[in-house]
C-alpha cells in the first residue's frame, strides 16, 4: 500500500480543506480484488469499443453528413479509446487506496475528465469540423466514461479484508 502512511495533515494548510472536499483522505476501506480488476478492465474495453462502434453508425445514419469523417474511422477511436480506458482501470484502485470515499471520488473524476475531453472536440470543430460530427465524437467520450465507471465499480468493486475473506464496501 504506496499511501498507508500518508496523512492529510502532512499536507501543506493551503492544500488540507481541498482534500477533505474532494475526500482524498488516504483511509482507504479496501482495495478491488485483482482478478475483479482484471475482469471489469476487459468488459469496460469490450463494452466501449462497442459503445464507439454503435454511437458512431448511429451518428453517420441520423447524420449522413458525416460519413468518412476520419475520426469515425475504428482504427482512430480505438487506440484513443483503449488508452483512455486503461488509464481508468489504473486510477481505479489509486482512487481506492487514497480514499474513504472511492466511488464518490471515482464518479467526479470520471465526470472532470469527460469535461476535460471535450476540449480536443472543441477544437477539432473549431478547425472546420463538422458540428455534428464533433457532437456524435463528444457522445462517444459519455459513453466511455459510464461504461468504464459502472464496469469498473460494479464488477471490481472496493473490498474491505474482513476475517480472511473479502466483504462488499
Amino acid at each position: 500500500m504506496p499511501f498507508v502512511n500518508l496523512r492529510v495533515e502532512q499536507f501543506p494548510a493551503p492544500l488540507r480543506p481541498l482534500l477533505r472536499l474532494l475526500r482524498i483522505d488516504f483511509r482507504p476501506t479496501g482495495s478491488p480484488a485483482a482478478l475483479a480488476l482484471v475482469l471489469a478492465t476487459v468488459v469496460a474495453l469490450a463494452g466501449s469499443l462497442v459503445a464507439d462502434y454503435l454511437l458512431v453508425r448511429l451518428g453517420t445514419a441520423v447524420f449522413p453528413s458525416t460519413k468518412g469523417f476520419v475520426h469515425f474511422r475504428f482504427s482512430d477511436y480505438s487506440k484513443l479509446t483503449i488508452i483512455g480506458v486503461v488509464i481508468a482501470c489504473i486510477a481505479w484502485p489509486i482512487v481506492a487506496q487514497i480514499s474513504s470515499s472511492a466511488r464518490w471520488l471515482f464518479l467526479r473524476a470520471a465526470v472532470v475528465v469527460t469535461i476535460v475531453l471535450f476540449v480536443p472536440d472543441a477544437w477539432i470543430w473549431y478547425q472546420g469540423s463538422s458540428a455534428t460530427a464533433v457532437f456524435v465524437l463528444i457522445w462517444l467520450h459519455v459513453a466511455i466514461a459510464i461504461v468504464t465507471y459502472n464496469a469498473l465499480v460494479r464488477l471490481a468493486p472496493v473490498r474491505r479484508v474482513s476475517r480472511g475473506r473479502h466483504a462488499r464496501v
